[in-house]
């Protein structure tokens, strides 16, 4: 319920348009706040995002699929970000993006607690929603781009998982739509 509500309070988000599609496409990729916030156009091609590795925590190339969704989010951003080379250049100078605080100003405007949501929930709500749901693990991990915890595992498997990632984040973007039809607007 509550994530629905959430999902319904950004789709109707009266602020600026950019933070709203900034909480969109973390929502659908599950990204970390700052891969998303410093994110440049031509790092996009077709369904795939190109993080490069100078801006991942594991700093590793990080290839993620993007959902008919979250390419809609992009094709609506490109109204509002500009001709530049940021997704989410600040108002203030377009050079730069939106700050850190932007997204969790954005959800505390809605009426959202720091302990409920934050920009970082998107991922932790991601993880556990697809768990439950019987995703691979693996699948989930690599999504998340985080290190593998087994040192010789991580030496041996190098494993992308784009095939079932991509799948996974197409019915992970389908279940939040569904979840914001289904739950009224929290107020």
């Amino acid at each position: 319920e509550q994530i629905g509500g959430l999902m319904r309070a950004i789709n109707a988000f009266s602020g600026t348009p950019v933070v709203r599609c900034a909480m969109l496409l973390q929502a659908y990729t599950a990204t970390r706040p700052g891969e998303t916030r410093w994110a440049e156009w031509d790092e996009f091609d077709g369904d795939l995002w190109r993080i490069p590795a100078v801006r991942m925590k594991r700093r590793l190339l990080h290839v993620v699929p993007l959902s008919t969704q979250a390419q809609a989010v992009l094709d609506d951003l490109r109204h509002f970000s500009g001709a530049g080379t940021l997704l989410f250049p600040s108002a203030r100078d377009r050079r730069r993006p939106i700050s850190d605080a932007a997204v969790n100003a954005g959800l505390r405007r809605m009426g959202f607690a720091q302990d409920e949501f934050t920009g970082h929930s998107f991922r932790s709500m991601f993880s556990t929603i697809a768990n439950e749901n019987g995703w691979a693990p693996d699948a989930i991990e690599r999504q998340l781009a985080h290190v593998e915890g087994n040192a010789v595992r991580a030496a041996y498997n190098h494993a992308e998982y784009l095939p079932q990632r991509r799948e996974m984040l197409q019915w992970w973007a389908d279940w939040l739509e569904q979840m914001a039809e289904a739950c009224p607007l929290r107020k």
